[in-house]
């Protein structure tokens, strides 16, 4: 897990993928978080994202570098409503309380993978597990 977190945070940008009915749906994300030594992401309740996990916990993650190497993790996600997973995410990334406040309405939702795996690949073909949990 700390090799993928590593990677993440030198790749901050990362890109999110869920599910709408049949069809992948991406977009590109900037937080992830370890939690519990879990692999947490912060979603704003309001968005599709979130409810796209609502109807089907199956995701995928992937980021790249400038060196030809990329990411992929892939696997499902639980829910957690805790205030301390919240409290959490603000206190790693504080500009998300500007988003999601009592003032804008927003509710900060956050996820966590249950089953992960994630690889990492370079343009050599090389590749190696980072993580394997549940799968």
């Amino acid at each position: 897990m700390e090799e993928l977190m590593k990677f993440l945070a030198e790749n901050p940008t990362f890109y999110f993928a869920t599910v709408e009915g049949y069809l992948p749906r991406v977009r590109p994300f900037g937080f992830a978080m370890e939690y519990n030594g879990r692999l947490y992401f912060a979603i704003g309740k309001h968005k599709a994202a979130y409810k796209q996990l609502l109807d089907n916990t199956n995701i995928e993650v992937c980021t790249a570098n400038d060196k030809g190497e990329w990411v992929r993790v892939r696997g499902t996600v639980d829910f957690d409503n805790s205030e301390a997973a919240r409290e959490k995410a603000f206190a790693v990334m504080p500009q998300l309380r500007d988003l999601y406040n009592e003032k804008t309405g927003n509710v900060l939702g956050m996820v966590y993978m249950d089953r992960i795996s994630a690889e990492w690949f370079n343009m050599a073909g090389e590749r190696k597990t980072l993580v394997c949990q549940g799968m």
